[in-house]
């Protein structure tokens, strides 16, 4: 699977040229002269699941903090940024952040960024793995979290030999429309693109399985920091997980607070659908970065190590420090 050998090799480059942190907690983390910090959070693509994090960030604004967010295009960016010491803290795949620390990165799972969203469809027809024996699946890429619960899930529920027919075409929004098109018979979406698939008016779908039911130990996207950060500047740490918890509350309390965030920091974003996708979140319960316990981050690491992603034998304690979510909810 490319994109983890990619993220493997970023994590050992990244492990040979990081810079000692020093007292400010890393090069890219500064004391300013009022004893406030000054530090970078690293962010893929901002899209729904990612405005509680950029409202995190404003607390952090608001209590005399200087945060720089910046957008990366690739989640190993942000891996081998936080290895280095330039950011202080990311969220986005799971799969990578894992990588680099099994190369020993110094880096910690620290909470969660949105449950397992991920759900494969398919056309009416399709009831089972078997259904789909030889016929065509729309997949991300061989190295994409999506195509790694798909393939964990034909591994396990196929019949010997049977296996469908893997197409690469492109990102959930490009998927859904092959899918509803007939271009292909099955692919796993996320929750935002199952609703504009539906608002479109497509015919003859069917949600085949729920990867949150089949697969409820996995955490594919979390929120992870730099090590040295964490441990000499727990208290800002702190306040930022725990305001990403509180603005998970909000969400679960009444979905019309994601939606204010998204017109808020994602202007640009087609407002049809958002109302409808934030219900769907709320109900599903999807949105809650406490969500982190020393299982399901075991269960997270053991289904990586069974895609091939890391080797086995890696534990909670290594991966995640979840003292910060703990005591958000304290």
């Amino acid at each position: 699977m490319h994109v983890w050998t990619r993220a493997k090799r970023l994590a050992a480059v990244a492990l040979l040229s990081v810079v000692t942190a020093t007292a400010c907690g890393g090069p890219g983390t500064h004391i300013r002269a009022d004893g406030k910090l000054s530090f970078t959070v690293a962010l893929i693509e901002p899209d729904l699941t990612t405005v509680p994090l950029l409202a995190a960030v404003d607390t952090l604004r608001d209590q005399g903090h200087e945060v720089d967010v910046v957008e990366l295009a690739e989640p190993e960016l942000a891996v081998e940024g936080l290895a280095k010491g330039d950011y202080a803290i990311s969220a986005e795949a799971t799969g990578p952040a894992l990588s680099a620390i099994e190369q020993d990165a110094p880096i910690k799972i620290i909470a969660d960024v949105v449950g397992n969203q991920w759900a494969l469809y398919g056309r009416s027809a399709v009831s089972s793995c078997d259904d789909l024996n030889g016929r065509p699946f729309g997949i991300f890429s061989e190295g994409a979290v999506a195509t790694a619960i798909a393939k964990d899930w034909v591994a396990a529920e196929c019949g010997a030999g049977k296996r469908p027919d893997y197409l690469t075409i492109g990102g959930s929004d490009v998927r859904a429309q092959a899918l509803a098109s007939g271009e292909i018979d099955a692919t796993p979406l996320e929750i935002s693109d199952a609703v504009a698939l539906e608002s479109s008016g497509a015919s003859g779908l069917t949600k085949v399985v729920d990867f949150a039911e089949s697969l409820p130990d996995l955490h594919p996207q979390t929120v992870y920091a730099n090590a040295a950060f964490l441990s000499r500047h727990r208290g800002v740490a702190q306040e930022f997980v725990t305001a990403l918890v509180r603005e998970h509350g909000r969400i679960n309390a009444d979905p019309r607070h994601l939606v204010a965030l998204v017109k808020k920091y994602l202007p640009e974003e087609d407002q049809e659908d958002v109302a409808t996708t934030a219900r769907r979140y709320r109900d599903a319960k999807l949105f809650d970065a406490a969500a982190l316990t020393r299982r399901n981050v075991q269960g997270t690491i053991d289904f990586f190590a069974r895609a091939g992603v890391i080797e086995r034998g890696m534990t909670t304690r290594d991966a995640a420090d979840l003292s910060f979510i703990e005591g958000a909810s304290s």
